[in-house]
């Protein structure tokens, strides 16, 4: 019960039996409480060190419990000294972190030009995302081309994720179509909805972005290597034409529970996108990389929708897509 003050269960035992039987010496109280005389011992010595007991008046060699009101007394005044103590720590701890968050700052690079702040490597694009979430007032918009999320990433994520959507700011993220395949990401997505997040997707997407409250912008310098740099922008032109581009997106993206609607020709959004990317002269890899999906799925797809054309080569599958009104027909 007195652990809170600092007395630990075999302390707060001796002492509260030593009330009760204030003329026992270290023998009455190894009887009384059957506990072996070391552990009374030590008991004795944590209560000589709280001050909880003293040598007795009337008899030599004896220890007696002073009276609680004046123990507890002790024991509460101790424990605010010890939070003072710990107070100021913090607050000299707290200056320590100001001062290098201030010196960190200055040898920061400036931005090559306004509104556009350059991210090297993949500590310092962490870093600069981390502190967009903590300041995060009202929204986080995502594009995520990645297709299947790793367990590890899914991992990192779920804190920070939480942490925001705990604190009412609105989350949206589309995805690709093919995480519908990839059931961890079905189920870390189905989550994010149970907090509150909204979650759509879309058979591609143009990069990764993160935009924040409207107001800032993060992409990728390389869509090939996201790791290698990214910039930050929050030019008030080129924030209306990225939060554009978002909600027309969102706008044209399924909720995750939608059932995949297929058009008039009877392709799904994906087959759809990559009958438009054969055409265009896509590789297989690319074709991949652009879907969220592995190389042997897009293989797979193109040789499906090429044999529905009836096509022997890729361009020759981009003429019959325009005859059977797959794709619109180029101008003359």
């Amino acid at each position: 019960m007195l652990t809170a003050l600092g007395l630990d269960a075999a302390a707060e035992s001796v002492y509260r039996t030593m009330l009760a039987d204030p003329r026992g010496g270290v023998a009455e109280l190894v009887a009384a409480l059957g506990m072996p005389e070391a552990d009374v011992r030590r008991a004795l010595d944590t209560l000589s060190e709280l001050a909880l007991i003293r040598p007795s008046a009337e008899q030599q060699g004896r220890l007696r419990a002073v009276s609680p009101d004046i123990g507890m007394e002790i024991l509460m005044a101790r424990q605010q000294a010890e939070l003072a103590a710990q107070q100021q720590k913090v607050e000299a701890s707290r200056a320590v972190a100001a001062q290098l968050i201030a010196e960190y700052a200055d040898l920061r690079p400036a931005a090559t030009s306004p509104g556009v702040e350059q991210l090297i490597g993949l500590d310092q694009i962490r870093d600069r995302l981390t502190r967009l979430a903590r300041e995060t007032r009202t929204e986080v918009a995502t594009f995520a081309p990645n297709g299947a999320q790793s367990e590890a990433n899914i991992a990192a994520a779920k804190p920070l994720n939480e942490a925001q959507l705990r604190r009412g700011i609105r989350m949206r993220t589309v995805y690709l179509d093919s995480v519908r395949n990839h059931q961890p990401t079905v189920d870390y997505v189905n989550w994010i909805a149970e907090l509150g997040g909204e979650v759509r997707t879309v058979p591609v997407l143009p990069t990764r972005m993160i935009i924040v409250d409207r107001s800032t912008a993060v992409i990728p310098v390389s869509s090939d290597d996201t790791a290698a740099g990214a910039v930050v922008l929050t030019g008030q032109g080129t924030l209306t034409a990225l939060c554009a581009l978002f909600d027309s997106v969102w706008a044209a993206a399924s909720a995750l529970g939608n059932v995949s609607v297929r058009d008039q020709h009877g392709l799904s959004p994906q087959e759809s996108t990559t009958v438009t990317l054969l055409a265009q002269g896509h590789t297989d890899e690319a074709i991949a990389k652009r879907l969220g999906v592995s190389q042997r799925t897009a293989r797979r797809i193109a040789t499906e929708l090429m044999e529905r054309l009836g096509a022997r080569s890729r361009f020759e599958a981009g003429v019959r897509a325009v005859q059977h009104g797959w794709l619109p027909s180029q101008p003359s």
